[in-house]
């Protein structure tokens, strides 16, 4: 037997199905939080974005009209939460270490560090429509045209806050090439 599309998933929740959403928040659970620590740069407030972005999706499941995918509506209702809880918060600094013990093989682990962190402060630094159009497509390997579905603006719009969204980084990030040389 087939596993059940996104659709059928939606369509068996909003008819009264108890674990249909459960399953439909266990497909995108993982992929969700992913663009929200990237975004907010803080791994208990993505988890708490993702926890609300699913709960506003379940309550509003009936409000699906189908004009975008079933994945790409509950992106944008996280991207939209994301947006919101950066737009609220004062901006915090974390300083992200490993949770397991790193791997003695490895040279160069305070440079990778260090270079982590400045990757993780520059896209902090990042105009929030910049921001969200960059870990969409450039971290998380988003399709430009469902990125722009998720952020709810054109194809162009998405290219052109990449754009400026790299250039900024470029300089944000340009010590790290003199470093290398």
């Amino acid at each position: 037997m087939e596993a059940p599309t996104d659709a059928d998933l939606i369509a068996a929740h909003r008819a009264g199905d108890q674990r249909a959403f459960g399953e439909l928040a266990g497909r995108y659970r993982s992929r969700m939080w992913g663009i929200a620590v990237r975004m907010l740069n803080h791994p208990e407030d993505a988890a708490d974005v993702v926890q609300e972005a699913l709960v506003a999706a379940y309550r509003r499941a009936g409000s699906y009209r189908g004009e975008a995918s079933v994945r790409t509506w509950l992106h944008r209702i996280l991207v939209n939460a994301c947006i919101d809880r950066i737009r609220h918060e004062q901006r915090r600094v974390v300083v992200p270490f490993p949770e397991t013990e790193p791997p003695a093989l490895r040279p160069d682990m305070a440079g990778e560090l260090v270079t982590r962190l400045a990757v993780v402060d520059a896209l902090a630094a990042l105009p929030v429509a910049q921001r969200a159009a960059v870990v969409l497509v450039d971290v998380q390997g988003w399709p430009l045209d469902e990125a722009a579905g998720i952020l709810d603006v054109p194809v162009g719009t998405v290219k052109s806050r990449c754009s400026r969204g790299r250039a900024r980084l470029a300089v944000l990030l340009g010590h790290l090439r003199e470093e290398e040389a």
